[in-house]
Parts: C-alpha cells; structure tokens; sequence
C-alpha cells in the first residue's frame, strides 16, 4: 500500500512539476508543417490530462523525450537499434520521476543506452522536433501513442558504449540514414536536423535534405 501511494505521489509531482515548462516550449515551437502542428496541437491537449509524463497512462498515451545525437564533426547521427521495435531509431524513452525535464530526460536517455558524453546543450536551442506516433500493444501493456519531444544534442567524441537494453549502437552518416530500417518519424526528423546544419549545403543549394 505504500508503495502505491508513493507511486502515486511522484506521478503527481512529474504531472504539475514540469507541465509549466513543457507549455513553454511547445508554445515557443515553430512546427515545419500541417503534420508537425498536429503533433504539436495533440501534445498541449494531453498536457491537461491528470498524468500525462507516466507511463502507464495509455489514453492515448504519455510524453518521452528522445535524443538526435550529431557527431563531433556534425555529419552523423547515433541511432539504436530497438529490441522490441526491430528498427533503427533515435536514443530516447519515457519521463522518470528524477528527471526535472524533457531535457534532462533525453540527455538520461543517451548516457543510458549509448553512454557518450554530451556538448552542454541550450535546451531551450536544443528542442527542434514533436512527433506523435503509435506503439503497438504487448503482454501487459496495451497499444498507445507516444509524444515525443525531441532534442539536437552534439556529442565530443564518437565512441559508443551501448547498454544491454538495445541491441546495437552507430554512427550513421547523413546520406545513409534511408538506407537503415527505420520509420518515416525519424526520417522526417533527420531531413529537418539536417537542414540546420551549417556547412551541409543543403540550404546554400536551395534544395530540401534528403528524400
């Protein structure tokens, strides 16, 4: 019973502790299109739901926050390769009680799962990206969504130290992104980071990132 109730306790707490900032910046947050305004929309509304940063609220769903790790030299990006998804994706996972923000929940997730050490980031700069998307149903937990506020972090150097939580861990060049089997959330994500990169001439060209 105890156990309960102080589960309950920290729920509450990441619920009002870090509503206020999260209405911040997603109030500040430019999306770069139809797609990512609905993203953005559906995030502010779950903000008024009782516990929308825990994980065990599947109506529809809960925030996590989830890390594009550049290289040092800012031409790849860290990706994961997710057990239980089986595709390659960004580092990242849900809110824990100690996190104090999205921010420092992403920058958690990547000395958990990748364990590289992180360029001290302006989170405020760092927030670049929302995306709502579907997880679907297992023993113990059923289908719901993630919203997923995500995070341009740089790292010092590119040496990987992936935990047994996933199954592989690299350095994936821009140009190749496409080629792995990830989804189009990450993909889309990827196009938009890549854009903001100086020195990748993309924007010198006139054309969009990669397709």
């Amino acid at each position: 019973m105890a156990t309960a109730v102080a589960a309950d306790a920290r729920r509450r707490y990441l619920a009002t502790d870090m509503r206020d900032e999260v209405v911040a910046l997603l109030g500040r947050h430019v999306a770069a299109d139809w797609r990512e305004e609905e993203h953005r929309a559906r995030m502010l509304a779950l903000l008024t739901s009782h516990t929308p940063f825990d994980r065990r609220s599947y109506e529809p769903g809960h925030f996590t926050a989830s890390a594009f790790v550049l290289s040092p030299e800012r031409d790849a990006l860290a990706l994961i390769f997710h057990k239980k998804l089986r595709i390659w994706v960004q580092p990242g996972g849900h809110v824990e009680p100690g996190d104090g923000s999205l921010c420092a929940a992403a920058r958690r997730e990547v000395a958990e799962e990748i364990g590289v050490a992180l360029e001290e980031p302006d989170c405020g700069a760092a927030f670049f990206d929302v995306d709502v998307h579907s997880i679907p149903a297992r023993p113990g937990e059923p289908a719901h969504e993630h919203f997923d506020a995500r995070f341009r972090f740089v790292a010092t150097s590119r040496t990987l130290a992936p935990n047994d939580e996933v199954e592989g861990a690299r350095w994936v060049a821009f140009d190749d992104v496409d080629r792995f089997a990830t989804d189009e959330s990450v993909r889309r994500a990827v196009r938009k980071l890549r854009a903001t990169i100086p020195g990748d001439g993309l924007e010198k060209e006139g054309r969009p990132p990669d397709r």
